[in-house]
């Protein structure tokens, strides 16, 4: 089964409202709009990320534990790589409930499951590299490029993903007038998940999104993907414009 995150699913869009009011400071808003998300969910994956962020806005222990639990056994059920990235927070949150609850045994049990889960990914791929630059098969992409989302940081890492898409907003929001480019890519060395989407709105590493030290050699060109309209190309840079939160680097 491979399922590709959507920022335009309804429960996904639901999610992100609900997390914009929770940063505002409208936690009622929030956990509506979070609620709203797992009434309208219609398969175990909508359901495993409403019910993660549920979890996340109950003020009873008991409460949180049943919502994280309900969001764990949904991802279990759908066994895909993307969703299994999340496991190990998953399991981890449910180890620090029970951790609270003076169940040590539970806590202890969850604990182990979250460790086992970390390390390197398991991805398959095919993997995707969005960019301007007009590339050869055989040509290699190297750590040390400046950043497309702050100015003057050269990058450590490449970066790339399984999912063509979100390699075609990276094209879009790429340096230049060229026209956007979507390669299709393998890395020459080991690679982690990218620590600046990994856990920050969605449990795990739900884009598919990776980082490497060593090369990406291109091995072909995707011409297949959701292009941007024009007023979404626009809102994707007026939104990284004003992003400045600090990039892992």
């Amino acid at each position: 089964m491979n399922i590709k995150f959507d920022p335009n699913n309804v429960v996904i869009k639901l999610c992100m409202s609900g997390m914009a009011l929770e940063e505002s400071g409208n936690i009622e808003g929030a956990i509506t709009m979070f609620q709203k998300a797992w009434y309208e969910a219609t398969d175990d994956y909508e359901r495993f990320i409403a019910a993660y962020h549920l979890a996340r806005k109950q003020k009873s222990i008991t409460e949180k534990l049943k919502w994280m639990e309900s969001s764990l056994q949904c991802a279990l059920q759908i066994n895909d790589d993307n969703v299994k990235s999340a496991y190990s927070t998953l399991y981890l949150n449910i180890a620090k409930c029970y951790e609270e609850l003076c169940d040590s045994e539970n806590a202890k049990r969850n604990y182990e499951l979250s460790n086992s889960y970390k390390g390197m990914p398991s991805d398959e791929g095919p993997f995707y590299h969005g960019t301007k630059a007009d590339l050869q098969v055989g040509d290699l992409l190297t750590a040390g490029g400046i950043s497309n989302y702050k100015p003057g940081l050269k990058m450590n890492h490449i970066y790339f993903t399984a999912n063509v898409n979100g390699a075609g907003l990276a094209a879009a929001l790429a340096k230049g007038e060229e026209r956007e480019r979507v390669y299709i890519i393998e890395p020459t060395g080991e690679f982690e998940n990218d620590p600046n989407v990994t856990d920050k709105k969605f449990p795990g590493n739900l884009t598919r999104s990776y980082r490497s030290r060593e090369p990406l050699r291109i091995i072909g060109e995707e011409t297949e993907w959701t292009k941007l309209t024009t007023t979404e190309r626009r809102e994707w840079r007026e939104n990284s414009a004003k992003n400045q939160g600090e990039i892992i680097n």
